[in-house]
């Protein structure tokens, strides 16, 4: 979901996964740059080039029922156990994002898109270092107005006391691994054996 930059007109649109930044050139090189800015950390978006002018001009919300994560800490679970994250309440999860446009040499409009995340907290910890920023909606409004440029204030949308609330996350079958499997069998929660050990 984002906001016109010429009005107060929400809309949902779709983009491409991975920010494009506005210098490339060419689609190869365009296209290349996407899997290296997938997800923008909170604590450098605001200077990192790829970033910092979506991060002041151009915000959005992602909405998800949930999202999924793959263990990988030592001594608690095999590598790569996939993890389904979501709100305990059912509610659709609103990540802060942030995109751009691209007009390729040809002319053609790429809509791109990036999830920012930040240091995981509480339950979250065991299961990945990072994770989405969820913002609540009381937050929504700022978070989208276009003319909202105060990096300081910015940045101060993205903390909370409790980043982690209200969440859940159980075990998944790697059934998520494929891209085949497009069911909500997927997220269906299994049960774990002993963590595993070093020794």
């Amino acid at each position: 979901m984002r906001q016109s930059t010429e009005g107060n007109q929400r809309d949902l649109a779709t983009a491409s996964w991975g920010l494009i930044g506005h210098w490339h050139k060419d689609d190869a090189t365009a296209r290349a740059s996407q899997s290296h800015a997938i997800n923008a950390r909170s604590e450098s978006i605001f200077e990192k080039p790829t970033f910092r002018d979506s991060f002041r001009k151009t915000r959005c919300l992602i909405p998800a029922d949930g999202y999924y994560e793959w263990a990988t800490a030592l001594g608690q679970y095999r590598p790569k156990q996939p993890f389904y994250i979501s709100r305990e309440d059912g509610i659709s999860l609103s990540m802060a994002g942030i995109w751009s446009t691209w007009i390729s040499p040809s002319g053609k409009r790429i809509d791109s898109a990036a999830i920012i995340t930040r240091e995981a907290v509480g339950m979250l910890v065991p299961i990945h270092s990072r994770m989405p920023v969820l913002l609540p909606t009381d937050r929504w409004e700022a978070w989208l107005d276009p003319s909202m440029r105060e990096v300081e204030e910015l940045k101060g949308m993205m903390e909370f006391s409790d980043p982690d609330g209200g969440l859940t996350a159980h075990a998944i079958a790697d059934l998520v691994n494929t891209v085949a499997n497009n069911s909500v069998a997927i997220t269906e929660p299994i049960e774990l054996g002993e963590p595993e050990t070093l020794f």
